[in-house]
């Protein structure tokens, strides 16, 4: 196994079905999540619409903090993001509208790491970026 497929980093899409995929080869041997990440499931339970959502995504929320320690958006990642943010703005993509996925894969970036997401076609075309398509169970 290369360093690239023992250590990557899984976006929030892959997180968030973390416990549903059916295959865990899909996945790098040592995962990593951002600190990005952290913080969009951070939101999750703020904005629930109810007792047993919030219960939900707060049980989810404290399992990750648990078995994760985020990697951080550091002055490397900032530096990154530039060029991730104009390699989107050339693609024609807004960057605001993805903002959290393009701050993972300036750290993603920075640190030399595939991104694992069930999203691919949100980080395509970045210079440099290597992306791992990650099935999503829900969708065959």
């Amino acid at each position: 196994m290369s360093a690239a497929t023992r250590r990557g980093l899984l976006d929030t899409s892959v997180v968030l079905v973390l416990s549903r995929l059916d295959d865990p080869r899909v996945l790098p041997a040592e995962p990593l999540i951002t600190a990005v990440t952290l913080a969009e499931l951070t939101v999750g339970p703020l904005v629930a619409r109810t007792d047993d959502e919030r219960a939900a995504r707060l049980a989810q929320l404290q399992q990750v903090e648990a078995d994760f320690v985020p990697l951080p958006f550091d002055a490397a990642a900032a530096r990154a993001f530039g060029r991730v943010a104009a390699a989107l703005r050339h693609a024609g993509r807004k960057v605001s509208a993805r903002s959290y996925d393009a701050m993972i894969a300036a750290i993603g970036l920075a640190n030399g790491l595939p991104v694992y997401t069930c999203n691919p076609g949100d980080l395509g075309g970045i210079p440099g970026l290597e992306v791992r398509a990650v099935p999503h169970p829900d969708q065959s």
